[in-house]
């Protein structure tokens, strides 16, 4: 078999590719091994007979069924920990998380006519002012409003 190095470095330039990505039909060697033109090579990718072949990536397969466990709660141990706890849940992420949970609570009340608007308003200060510590609590001190204003 005769060299088809330049026939290999000239496709992969064609094609915008490695040299390593280049695959030549085994069946048309004769072909591409008399092709010493440009030329020639465009026509036999165009027929075919010269490819690219697909880019190999990294498998996320493995990746994958780590995130399925640490889903579940494993390989989260403190052997598998970095940063502090404030890091890995920043205070203010938790804040955010809470007062959001409040305020579309306190919406759904006032909707719902639970609780009057003069109410939500004053309810939604004291939760801005960090008061309430979730939504269970704030529940508690409305019933104990409510019980209050009877």
């Amino acid at each position: 078999m005769t060299d088809i190095l330049n026939q290999r470095r000239i496709a992969a330039s064609i094609l915008g590719c490695g040299t390593h990505r280049v695959w030549f039909d085994p069946d048309r060697l004769s072909d591409i091994q008399n092709a010493i033109s440009r030329e020639d090579i465009r026509g036999l990718i165009v027929e075919g007979a010269i490819k690219p072949r697909q880019i190999q990536g990294n498998s996320r397969g493995r990746a994958r069924a780590l995130m399925a466990k640490r889903s579940y709660g494993h390989c989260k141990g403190p052997g598998r920990r970095k940063g502090a706890a404030g890091a890995r849940n920043p205070s203010k992420r938790q804040w955010i998380q809470k007062i959001r949970s409040i305020r579309k609570t306190l919406v759904e009340l006032r909707e719902s006519g639970e609780i009057e608007p003069t109410l939500y308003r004053t309810l939604y200060r004291k939760a801005a002012g960090g008061q309430f510590r979730n939504v269970a609590h704030l529940k508690a001190q409305i019933g104990i409003i409510s019980g209050r204003m009877k």
